[in-house]
């Protein structure tokens, strides 16, 4: 187990989040970020939803983000390098926790000036295959009166931890514990999202 992945590891397992420095390298985000932002110049990123199913639309006013998810089937190298470090991640918290992660999905985020996404739970409420929440910054010179933090709270909705969006910072955390927002920037706000998720029980 790397260093930086045993450090996580141990957060997780102790108050079952992570905030500090990140699984990927500063030449990785920086790729991440310059392929971010020509998905964007191509008009790739599309307006985020909230819920699923017949109840999944479009509410700026609970979430401003747009998004492109992770092609598994054709990822980019970069996006191909980044896996390869998130399922490392995901076997050493499989091997310590048991968390029984077997894939992760990840997307592009891009928030713009103002927006924001009110206090959520990383599970829909007929799901519980996200076990892993992660966050990766791919902003770069981010100052703190820019804003944009997330703001991770506990089941009540208290404030545990506010972070900033800064380049080659990570957050990690137990998606069923933790509430969390994201709070309006005065530039756009950019990161890579994801979910470690678990099977799905079959029925017999």
């Amino acid at each position: 187990m790397s260093a930086r992945n045993e450090q996580i590891v141990e957060a997780i397992a102790s108050v079952g989040y992570y905030v500090g420095a990140s699984i990927i390298d500063t030449k990785l985000v920086n790729a991440l970020r310059a392929r971010l932002l020509l998905l964007h110049r191509r008009h790739a990123l599309l307006a985020a939803h909230v819920g699923r199913g017949a109840s999944r639309e479009i509410v700026p006013l609970v979430r401003g983000d747009a998004i492109a998810w992770f092609d598994q089937e054709a990822l980019s190298p970069i996006e191909a390098s980044a896996m390869v470090l998130i399922n490392s991640l995901r076997g050493a918290l499989n091997r310590a926790l048991f968390v029984g992660a077997v894939d992760t999905e990840c997307h592009y985020a891009r928030y713009p000036v103002g927006a924001h996404y009110a206090s959520h739970v990383d599970r829909f409420g007929d799901s519980d295959l996200r076990v892993v929440s992660l966050v990766f910054y791919l902003n770069s010179r981010w100052q703190d009166h820019e804003g944009g933090e997330l703001h991770i709270q506990d089941p009540a909705g208290k404030l545990i931890q506010s972070v900033l969006p800064r380049s080659g910072t990570m957050v990690a955390f137990l998606s069923a514990q933790f509430p969390h927002a994201v709070l309006p920037a005065t530039r756009p706000r950019l990161a890579l999202s994801g979910w470690m998720r678990r099977r799905a029980l079959t029925s017999s």
